[in-house]
């Protein structure tokens, strides 16, 4: 009976592994089936169907997507003609960059000139090239070549001072990792098929030199050093980097529409600044700063000097021309003011990109300073720089409003009289609109202090009696709030009116103080300008208070214009 039993089970167990292992094989070709569909829709896959499904930065650092072709047989080549290309190439840019330094010449120099040039027996290597593809489907090609030189060159310049020294000063280590784009344009159906050759250095990665004096070393006199490398990379960078462009005519005709053109204006007021690093051994530094969107000397735009400042407060308006948003930065760079003694020391800089502007609407940013924009190796506190930007594109007066315009602050009839009409009175107030140099944005502001919250803890017993002062700036009209009791979280809700003479230059200044017995005791404080206001006609915002760590101040502004002309 028992032998029954076990074949009855060991028939049963056989069948139940038969069809498992049946089973089995089914899912497992199944699963194989799939997979390989999986396989086959990857394969399919482009480079931007993965960008879209895993964004770039899930990706291992091992993982490169890049459009970019070696180009050994092209350094191969160059390496035989280098001896040549130097010959020629140093004569070139001898004659056309020396009055380019010349331009870029600081005033501490009284000259600065090459008496030496050659480029040295190391070819630059050329490590990669790609098309760019054009979104606007215009009449051209692109070309991008990444370009990295480690080289030997024998550069030295005659340099001679306002005070009569002559410095013999060598550039050396050169090292230079960039990008020149080349732009064919336009096609034509005669050989070689394009009309012109642009080319510019679409992006500067890293240059790196070495100053030395002929048997010293130029850091050892104040300023000279920054000065010269300031004077360079300036030159470089408003000479060849985009969106400036060199346009070499292939074909005959008129290739103007390639030139770099204006496209719009960049307004900028220059606010404050906190924090800075003090320069000096004796007092504090007397900061200033210098603004440009191209190097240009007669585009760079200097502000005026605070003495003894740390926390210095411009409120200064500069207006600068755009060519390209897409690609230019607004750079700032603040100075410790010598008084002529010496070259003016570099505090910090500071860069925004044009791209990140919304148009016709103002930004208002804080920017951290550091000692070099392109190299961020000292991790050092220089403090920071507040900016008010206005960018308003060419052709869109329509759309955008520019406060700091004349335009803005006209009423319809007086825009009327820029007509000229038939009738002798509009003439003549035509006239004498136009000897009006500026136009004063006159109005009154209305402020609701309505609260602020997370003030710092000053009493004894962790509360505080705070309160806010109220200045216009430039009026030096004042008014104050009352005392909110026992409380680091006050609600005012108080209205106060202000008549603004000069609302474009006015700036309001709001001090939180906390009451005591004796006296008061300074909490922080909130600096803005009426740009914004003026340019929206109300806000309502919470303000960060500088000198507390996380305390804010909710207000509510609101602009009622009226005009004035100021005859110049």
């Amino acid at each position: 009976m028992s032998f029954f039993y076990g074949m009855f089970f060991g028939l049963s167990f056989g069948v139940g592994l038969v069809v498992m292992f049946a089973r089995y094989e089914n899912l497992r070709s199944r699963r194989r089936s799939e997979l390989a569909k999986i396989v086959a829709a990857f394969a399919r896959m482009t480079v931007q169907d993965s960008r879209k499904v895993i964004p770039s930065e899930f990706y291992p650092p091992w993982v490169v997507f890049s459009q970019r072709q070696k180009l050994t047989w092209l350094n191969h080549q160059l390496e035989k003609l280098w001896p040549y290309i130097n010959e020629a190439a140093s004569e070139l840019i001898r004659s056309n960059v020396e009055p380019v330094l010349e331009e870029y010449r600081p005033s501490i120099l009284q000259s600065l000139k090459f008496s030496k040039l050659t480029l040295g027996t190391v070819a630059p290597q050329f490590t990669g090239v790609s098309i760019v593809e054009s979104e606007s489907g215009d009449n051209a090609v692109t070309m991008e070549l990444e370009i990295q030189w480690d080289g030997n060159p024998s550069i030295a310049l005659d340099i001679r001072t306002k005070f009569g020294v002559g410095l013999p000063v060598q550039v050396k280590n050169i090292g230079f990792t960039g990008v020149f784009r080349l732009i064919f344009k336009p096609l034509v159906d005669v050989f070689p098929c394009f009309g012109a050759v642009s080319y510019s250095l679409r992006e500067k990665k890293d240059l790196d030199f070495t100053l030395k004096v002929i048997g010293s070393d130029v850091s050892t006199i104040p300023g000279i050093s920054d000065a010269i490398e300031e004077t360079i990379k300036d030159a470089i960078e408003d000479s060849i980097t985009w969106p400036v462009r060199k346009i070499i005519p292939i074909l005959p005709g008129d290739y103007s529409d390639l030139e770099l053109k204006p496209v719009g204006t960049l307004d900028v007021k220059l606010v404050q600044a906190k924090e800075l690093t003090n320069k000096d051994l004796i007092g504090k530094s007397d900061p200033f700063a210098v603004i440009f969107v191209r190097p240009l000397r007669d585009r760079t735009k200097t502000s005026k000097v605070v003495d003894n400042q740390l926390h210095p407060i411009w409120n200064e308006h500069f207006e600068f021309v755009v060519e390209d948003p897409t690609t230019q930065h607004l750079t700032v760079r603040i100075f410790d003011d010598e008084g002529g003694v010496r070259a003016a020391e570099l505090i910090g800089s500071a860069q925004v990109a044009l791209k990140d502007l919304e148009p016709g609407k103002v930004k208002d940013v804080w920017l951290k300073l550091v000692k070099d924009l392109e190299v961020q190796r000292d991790k050092k506190n220089r403090g920071q720089v507040q900016l008010e930007l206005l960018y308003c594109p060419f052709g869109t007066e329509s759309s955008y409003k520019n406060p700091f315009s004349a335009e803005f602050s006209m009423t319809a009839l007086e825009k009327s009289f820029k007509t000229p009409g038939t009738a002798t009175e509009t003439v003549d107030l035509q006239t004498a609109i136009q000897k009006k140099k500026e136009v004063i944005v006159r109005g009154v502001l209305s402020i609701v202090v309505l609260s602020a919250e997370n003030l710092p803890k000053l009493d004894l017993i962790g509360k505080a009696d705070p309160f806010v002062v109220l200045i216009l700036k430039k009026s030096g009209a004042k008014a104050k709030t009352r005392v909110a009791h026992d409380t680091l979280n006050p609600v005012w809700n108080q209205t106060f009116d202000f008549v603004v003479e000069d609302g474009q230059h006015e700036m309001l200044i709001l001090e939180v103080y906390d009451h005591d017995t004796f006296g008061k005791e300074k909490m922080g404080r909130v600096i803005t300008t009426l740009t914004r206001v003026i340019l929206e006609g109300e806000v309502q915002d919470s303000f960060p208070i500088d000198g507390t760590k996380a305390g804010k101040l909710s207000l509510n502004l609101k602009w009622t214009p009226q005009l004035v002309f100021r005859e110049t």
